[in-house]
């Protein structure tokens, strides 16, 4: 569960700025807190804001830093897309920041980087503010020479073996360039147990959802998960989408390609066999295909959909469905994941193709469910989503721009609006900012642009 994000210098964040998921004092839909020993936190929350506020960038921001600690290569964002209206802002600080819950401990996670080069980096077991924090490990180095150190807890120092790990991996393995936190995935030793627990939250409890995402191998959590199963076909058929059921399609992977195609079916097949978890996702535009094993022998998965206009006499493809389908069920691992799991999601343009009415009944539905266990935390754009019923003010913040070109995160509960205030209309009017500035569109005289016969 993420309790704060921090960036510094990346896109449109130019000094450091928080997003959290800290309750104010708000007793409204208590049932929204998630409890723990040593804090409270959220599990809603919609992010507003003009095109080019900076809502996207939040989220991107999180993405990367992900994307690095799991891949462990430098993502050149992280070089390139400094703040660009500071002029000298390529040689400055980029700063990443991040706490968050795993298994009841809190953890903080810092790495500032200049010019590509890591120039700190530090995991801490969270005081929460209450307390002292106690580092994991730290990291530091210098751009102008090669200065790198690294530092880990007492209790690596004082193990016989683990104490040879630290040297091994400055003076062998660890460039300037890649996390310490990377290398921590595999740590067998349990005095790096803290260390491989944090990497781990990041690979499993940390989902990021752009606007063109689609989740992978859906037909085989179909198939092998009857509760999923199940949920998918009540929300297909709960929002009237004219599907009845869903199916999935198992196909001998000889008779999906063909005669005339049989050298990639014996590429597939090779490279399944070969493969640990023997699977292989195969998209086009709209559709995906599964490949696998089953009893050693490689077939081809799809999803079909029954619907109730002909009594499921006829099946659909995914890319026969209509946009708004597609995307509801492209979904449905996310919410069922932030439903029954202890994970994290950050949805962008959650509206995104989807009717306003549905998205809607969807989030009241995860809002008004005292059952839910993860954190639910979207960008959009949808105003009809503003609505106390639904969202604590503490749950709704904006992101605005401001004179210098950079974005500022503010929550709604700042404002300290009556719970009876219609929000969305004092939002349209721009009384919490987060809105785009129209110039006077009466004025604007197109026609000119016209060509003349």
């Amino acid at each position: 569960m993420i309790i704060r994000f921090i960036v510094k210098n990346l896109f449109s964040f130019k000094d450091f700025t928080e997003f959290n998921m800290l309750p104010g004092r708000f007793n409204r839909l208590s049932h929204h807190l998630f409890k723990t020993d040593k804090t409270e936190l959220l599990k809603l929350n919609a992010i507003y804001g003009a095109n080019g506020a900076g809502k996207s960038n939040l989220i991107n921001a999180l993405a990367i830093l992900k994307d690095f600690l799991i891949d462990g290569e430098m993502p050149i964002e992280l070089i390139t897309e400094t703040f660009k209206f500071d002029t000298e802002s390529s040689t400055k600080d980029v700063y990443l920041g991040i706490e968050f819950i795993k298994d009841d401990v809190p953890y903080y996670y810092g790495l500032t980087i200049n010019q590509g080069i890591i120039i700190e980096e530090e995991l801490q077991i969270s005081g929460l503010g209450k307390k002292d924090d106690k580092v994991l490990f730290s990291r530091t180095d210098k751009v102008g020479e090669k200065n790198l150190e690294i530092v880990f807890s007492k209790e690596v120092q004082e193990d016989k073996e683990a104490a040879m790990y630290p040297s091994f991996l400055k003076n062998e393995v660890l460039e300037r360039n890649k996390p310490v936190l990377f290398y921590m995935k595999n740590r067998q030793n349990k005095v790096f147990a803290h260390c491989k627990s944090a990497w781990e939250w990041f690979d499993a409890e940390l989902e990021l959802i752009s606007p063109l995402s689609r989740p992978g191998g859906m037909a085989i959590t179909l198939e092998t998960s009857k509760e999923f199963h199940e949920f998918a076909i009540d929300i297909m058929r709960s929002f009237n989408t004219g599907i009845q059921d869903i199916h999935v399609e198992t196909i001998a992977i000889e008779d999906y390609f063909g005669e005339d195609n049989k050298l990639e079916a014996e590429k597939i097949t090779a490279d399944l066999r070969a493969k640990s978890d023997r699977m292989k996702v195969v998209r086009s535009q709209f559709d995906e295909i599964v490949f696998t094993l089953e009893n050693n022998n490689a077939v081809a998965k799809r999803i079909l959909f029954s619907h109730s206009e002909d009594n499921g006499n006829v099946r659909f493809l995914f890319s026969e469905e209509s946009d708004g389908t597609r995307r509801l069920m492209e979904y449905l691992p996310a919410l069922f994941n932030a439903v029954n799991n202890y994970r994290t999601y950050f949805i962008d343009e959650i509206e995104r193709s989807i009717h306003p009415l549905l998205i809607k009944e969807l989030i009241k539905k995860f809002s008004h469910d005292p059952e839910t266990k993860g954190q639910l935390i979207f960008s959009t754009h949808e105003s009809n989503l503003l609505d106390q019923d639904i969202f604590r003010p503490d749950e709704i913040w904006f992101a605005e721009k401001n004179k210098e070109g950079a974005t500022e995160l503010y929550a709604l509960s700042e404002f300290k609006e009556h719970h009876t205030i219609d929000i969305r209309k004092g939002y349209l009017n721009g009384r919490y900012g987060g809105i785009p500035f129209l110039g006077n569109l009466k004025d604007l005289n197109w026609e000119k642009y016209a060509e003349t016969n």
